[in-house]
């Protein structure tokens, strides 16, 4: 005969240490935690560990009834199946409750003070999932003290499961290719703001979840001691991986943090063209606009149509750190002339460069001091500024990104800001 499916929601702080009970109702241990198998969306239970220092669990196959009075088996216990704990199952006391797990859809680190379960009973067959985590003080107070009615009054803070990611790949053996996925569509910012959260020894752990792409826009978007406390905790070939996917000027800030030892291994095993733009720009003084330019810009020749240009841009682009001016330089570097990118745009195809760029350019020389930059970038409402030397060579370039992230460090200040100068220049005729 079919039996109708039956379903429930519980907590795991209500169901933690309370009794089992085998089918003849005598008590065989307690649940001292559940073993999980994260295969897919929802973790789904494997067994409950039932006896201290003990590894063996009871299947899930075996269970009857979950609930706040305990956890009841379909048989005696001699007649009950159980198993050791397999290498890709996880204790959720031991290795999620408590612990900080990422919230994909929030774009931030949560801890997780209680998890919620859900079950459903087909036939004889009960089936146990984690649908969500209560990250909020409610959940705690549920541990501490009990579900009673102050914690019923408090907003409820579940996020589901759907939405969660493991941060540390020593946490049994997940495989985390799924979450490296997610992990590279959130914004670099809010991965920095995850990686700032974190401890000391957990960063380059999640660091290690990233792909090299993604793991160098993050490593950009946080501070200076972070980047080299993250640095110094990886590897060196996945390091000088990563090193190779940031900007110049911001792997030459990082090295120059470095030992001397440490920063010489790492260029060591960069390509040596890549190595040597980075150790250029080591040279330049601190608090110079040398030491603050980037090498990745768009050039352009004298010679070139307003489609030839389109061209090439889209060939250059990718490692390009701005696009907005793309500058004009003869066979000796010579800067002559800027045109943005609106223009180009906006002329004939077969139109000359000469008649769309703007042969008066405004430029800094590698030795201006940071100050200068920024007040040039503000009189001028450039979004970019050239880097050139005494005999008007071109060097590199400074975003107002770059200089606005030394003299106004805190980023939502930065970020507006530099919003604000986008929209100005780019709406320049």
């Amino acid at each position: 005969m079919h039996r109708v499916n039956t379903q429930g929601e519980i907590f795991i702080s209500k169901i933690l240490g309370k009794r089992i009970f085998d089918g003849s109702g005598r008590k065989v241990g307690q649940i001292r935690d559940l073993a999980v198998l994260w295969d897919g969306v929802f973790p789904r239970v494997a067994g409950v560990k039932y006896a201290k220092g003990s590894p063996k669990i009871i299947c899930v196959s075996e269970f009857n009834e979950l609930s706040r009075k305990g956890l009841f088996l379909k048989h005696k216990f001699e007649q009950t199946k159980t198993e050791e704990l397999q290498e890709d199952e996880l204790l959720v006391k031991k290795w999620l409750l408590d612990k900080q797990i990422v919230d994909i859809k929030g774009s931030k680190l949560v801890r997780v003070n209680d998890i919620q379960l859900s079950w459903l009973k087909r036939n004889d067959t009960l089936e146990v999932i984690l649908s969500a985590v209560d990250v909020g003080v409610r959940g705690l107070i549920r541990r501490i003290a009990g579900y009673d009615a102050i914690t019923r009054r408090l907003p409820s803070s579940l996020v589901g499961w759907q939405y969660l990611e493991p941060i540390r790949t020593r946490t049994a053996n997940l495989k985390l290719s799924e979450a490296a996925d997610k992990f590279s569509r959130l914004h670099p910012a809010d991965i920095a703001e995850i990686i700032e959260e974190l401890d000391y020894y957990e960063r380059s752990d999640f660091i290690s979840t990233l792909d090299n792409q993604t793991a160098a826009e993050a490593l950009g978007e946080v501070d200076l001691d972070t980047q080299v406390n993250i640095i110094e905790r990886l590897d060196s070939e996945r390091a000088s991986r990563i090193l190779v996917n940031m900007a110049p000027d911001e792997a030459a800030d990082l090295l120059g943090e470095l030992t001397q030892e440490k920063s010489d291994e790492l260029l060591s095993l960069m390509e040596p063209e890549e190595a040597e733009d980075v150790r250029e720009l080591m040279e330049y003084p601190d608090g110079t606009a040398g030491a603050l330019m980037t090498t990745e810009f768009i050039t352009l020749s004298i010679n070139m149509t307003a489609q030839e240009s389109i061209d090439r841009i889209r060939e250059t682009a990718q490692a390009a750190e701005m696009i907005y001016y793309l500058y004009v330089l003869d066979e000796s570097a010579k800067l002559l002339g800027v045109v943005s990118l609106r223009e180009l745009i906006m002329a004939q195809p077969f139109t000359p460069l000469p008649e769309i760029m703007q042969e008066r350019v405004i430029t800094v020389q590698s030795g201006d001091d940071h100050k200068d930059v920024l007040d040039t970038i503000v009189k001028y409402d450039l979004i970019a500024v050239p880097v050139v030397d005494e005999k008007g060579c071109m060097l590199g370039i400074i975003t107002v990104d770059d200089v606005l992230n030394t003299i106004v460090p805190d980023r939502k200040n930065l970020e507006s800001f530099s919003y604000y100068m986008m929209r100005k220049a780019l709406g320049k005729r």
